[in-house]
């Protein structure tokens, strides 16, 4: 997995914090950062990057829309991001 996708990912996450997006998908963007950020500490692990990526996947699969269409749109770019993370 390559460090400057993880960080895209991670980046486009924030972006939706900082966007009024729905109270139901806010909890979801909310957690799915909260892994990837943990899976940016310094030191970890391949498998536990791994599994936090999946994990923030998960998660986004429970956002079907924001409320906000550019909030929209990094949801989608994370998720392609956790695809390529994955598919590495």
């Amino acid at each position: 997995m390559t460090d400057e996708r993880l960080r895209d990912l991670h980046d486009h996450l924030v972006a939706t914090g900082e966007l009024p997006v729905e109270r139901s998908a806010s909890h979801y963007l909310g957690e799915a950062e909260a892994v990837v950020e943990d899976a940016l500490e310094p030191g970890t692990t391949e498998a536990v990057v791994q599994r936090r990526v999946e994990q923030a996947r998960e998660l986004l699969s429970n956002v079907e829309e924001t409320g906000d269409e550019r909030a929209d749109g990094h949801v989608e770019a994370a998720r392609a991001c956790c695809t390529e993370l994955l598919d590495d």
